[in-house]
């Protein structure tokens, strides 16, 4: 039977690392750099990728997987071709998500935000860095900035009582507070 199968499956390493909500940053960007950096650090496969969704006019979401270029004061970079459907859904709605699992290491990263189209000489220079460049740019593509309104952040444990803790963009800064297993996010 399926259920006995998938229910049988191994979920995490044996040991996972720890999240102190004492201990938190008071920026997020903090504490997702410091996570992506353990993800890259761990030997993780692939720990730049992300699901990235977004939504149409309608409001149906679609989802792809795509990866981190850059993290900087603007925001977290993502990249694609100005005539996908995710740009069409972001010209319509600038609004995405991105998810971070990094299976290793038991950690999710959950960040909602607005996404802003960058200028064209940092879209033509993440075209440049393509392992498929030939010496051409690509008016066509696009690099976006999502500018974080939410983060949540999850540290599995082994009893599932998962360590979740979720930062809000508020008027002068950032506000963060745990979140309990079965709480659920503002």
């Amino acid at each position: 039977m399926l259920r006995d199968t998938l229910r049988a499956l191994p979920t995490f390493p044996a040991e996972l690392p720890v999240l102190d909500p004492a201990s938190v940053p008071a920026d997020p960007q903090e504490l997702f750099l410091t996570w992506l950096t353990d993800a890259i650090d761990s030997g993780e496969r692939q720990p730049t990728a992300m699901t990235v969704t977004t939504v149409d006019t309608d409001g149906r979401p679609a989802s792809r997987t795509l990866i981190v270029k850059d993290v900087d004061e603007r925001g977290i970079h993502f990249s694609s071709s100005r005539t996908s459907r995710k740009a069409a859904h972001l010209a319509a709605r600038p609004v995405a998500t991105l998810l971070f699992f990094w299976r290793p290491l038991g950690r999710q990263v959950e960040i909602d935000g607005d996404a802003i189209a960058l200028d064209e000489a940092t879209s033509q220079a993440d075209w440049r860095e393509r392992p498929s460049y030939d010496g051409t740019d690509n008016p066509d593509w696009q690099v976006w900035a999502l500018q974080p309104r939410r983060l949540e952040f999850l540290q599995a444990t082994h009893d599932r009582r998962h360590v979740r803790i979720e930062y809000l963009r508020e008027r002068h800064g950032w506000s963060h507070r745990r979140l309990m297993p079965s709480e659920q996010a503002r």
